[in-house]
């Protein structure tokens, strides 16, 4: 990948809208576009001009108001590609061009509004301009079409994101974090996202690395100046220096419990006999009509599920056919369905009858799930009957469907299950990918070899090779060393134009 070249992409979201914004970074991202355009005023760093998109020959020079060579452009310099690419400087890409019309240079196709981002203040370092046109998929394509014409190349997927990181404008965290910004589902996700692109996890690394480089030095020192009355650390400041690092350690690969939770969501399954209110509690929780329900027992057949944010984490919802002895083969289906749905759920809400004694079947559920993960909810608390009773290691919630009595304190028990109150969430700057938990846990593997290799008395030559491999993964996890494979498994799942 060439970072000295100029690249284009459609930075916004395939179809139409309102906007679509075409992003052009590179040293010649500013020649490149100043044909296309007609401004009202000259491009100046950091300010919106706006203007026209206009058919341009693409062997023009830039001009800028009135004709005008836009400032900064250098009119004696040969701008053709020298590698080809793509299509002739002297003529449009046929693939991205309306064919079936006669283009005249200066005709206006769309107004626009145009944004130049000097180097180094940009997101690439690179210089960048962002046009944004009305969002029809022609007019952008057209764009790009005139961009690669005149010697642009079409991005790669995470390109733009890539540069960023290789310009040493954001770490490896931060740019994994510009991925899951993207990708995050609810607002809460975006926070902890948004978080991470402020560099949170590299900041709670930061002096943890400290310490380990800290101590690295100091038996470095120790062996290459032994002979320069420079002292050999005694076996006990060595621990000391290694727990201090290794607590902190312990502390960030436990956050991932949480961080993975947040990152990923989790699926609840709702199970129970039939007409115990399943359905209606589905529906409850979703504050939507997304289920049948009927009065007669065995109406849901199939699954039924929906995503909603709960205290910002993505909780999928599942409904569940009612679990009995199945009346015909559809049903059968269905409560086989209704099985593996409840083996695969993270959380279950076995729902019971709270006017009826329990049945055959609410003790053979209840005694199937396990108590880590069911919430046992005693539905229809509006109609009389006995108080349900139950064991005490199950947390029991009583609800009422149709009134909505105990649904707040449903939700609250969700979520404390999922460890989201406010008092256990953990410090900013925690784990939510698995590769930084496997290469955290590689980390304290490296430094238990480290604590063993001091206690057999292991020359300091040989301590140093278990410190390097604990700070080795460390960097990985910051972008200080890391390998191409690592780099193109995460730039490869961005989208083209970020």
């Amino acid at each position: 990948m060439n970072l000295d070249d100029t690249i284009v992409a459609i930075a916004t979201p395939p179809g139409r809208g309102g906007i679509g914004v075409v992003r052009i970074a590179g040293p010649e991202a500013r020649s490149i576009a100043a044909p296309m355009l007609r401004l009202k005023h000259d491009l100046q760093p950091g300010h919106a001009v706006f203007g026209e998109l206009i058919e341009s020959n693409p062997g023009a020079r830039g001009v800028g108001p009135r004709g005008g060579h836009l400032r900064g452009d250098k009119p004696d310099v040969d701008e053709s590609r020298a590698d080809g690419c793509l299509a002739c400087p002297s003529e449009p890409d046929p693939a991205l061009s309306d064919v079936t019309a006669t283009p005249q240079p200066g005709a206006r196709i769309d107004e626009v509004v145009v944004i130049f981002f000097e180097k180094p203040h940009s997101y690439t370092t690179d210089d960048i301009v962002e046009i944004s046109a009305h969002g029809s998929p022609v007019v952008l394509r057209h764009i790009v079409g005139l961009a690669l014409a005149r010697g642009a190349r079409l991005a790669e997927p995470g390109e733009f994101t890539m540069r960023a990181f290789l310009n040493g404008r954001i770490d490896l965290t931060q740019a994994e974090a510009v991925r899951d910004l993207i990708e995050s589902q609810t607002l809460f996700q975006a926070r902890v996202a948004a978080e991470q692109l402020e560099g949170a996890l590299s900041k709670r690394l930061q002096p943890v690395k400290k310490k380990l480089v800290d101590l690295i030095a100091l038996l470095e020192a120790g062996i290459d100046f032994a002979d320069d009355d420079v002292s050999v650390l005694p076996d006990r400041t060595i621990l000391e220096h290694i727990h201090a690092v290794r607590g902190p350690l312990q502390e960030l690969a436990g956050s991932f419990a949480y961080g993975k939770i947040v990152h990923e969501g989790l699926t609840l399954a709702i199970v129970g006999r039939p007409n115990v209110g399943k359905s209606s509690l589905f529906n409850r929780l979703v504050e939507s009509e997304r289920a049948i329900v009927t009065a007669t027992p065995g109406t849901t057949r199939d699954l039924v599920s929906e995503t909603v944010a709960l205290g910002g984490i993505p909780l999928k919802l599942v409904d569940t056919a009612g679990i009995r002895r199945a009346l015909d083969e559809a049903e059968s289906i269905g409560i086989r369905k209704s099985m593996e749905a409840l083996a695969e759920a993270d959380i279950v809400l076995v729902v019971v009858d709270v006017s009826q004694p329990l049945a055959a079947e609410d003790h053979e559920l209840l005694t199937q799930i396990g108590q880590e993960t069911a919430i046992v909810v005693g539905n229809k608390a509006d109609l009389p009957g006995a108080p349900l009773m139950l064991e005490s290691q199950f947390r029991v919630v009583h609800t009422s469907a149709v009134t909505g009595e105990g649904i707040r304190q449903l939700r609250t028990e969700i979520l404390r299950h999922l460890g989201g109150d406010r008092g256990t969430q953990p410090e900013a700057g925690f784990l939510t990918s698995l590769r930084h938990q496997n290469l955290v846990r590689d980390s304290l593997t490296a430094l238990d070899s480290t604590d063993a290799a001091v206690d057999n008395k292991v020359p300091h030559e040989m301590l140093l090779l278990d410190l390097y491999n604990a700070l080795r993964p460390l960097d990985e996890i910051t972008g200080a060393t890391t390998t191409d494979d690592i780099l193109n498994l995460i730039f490869s799942t961005f989208c083209i134009g970020k």
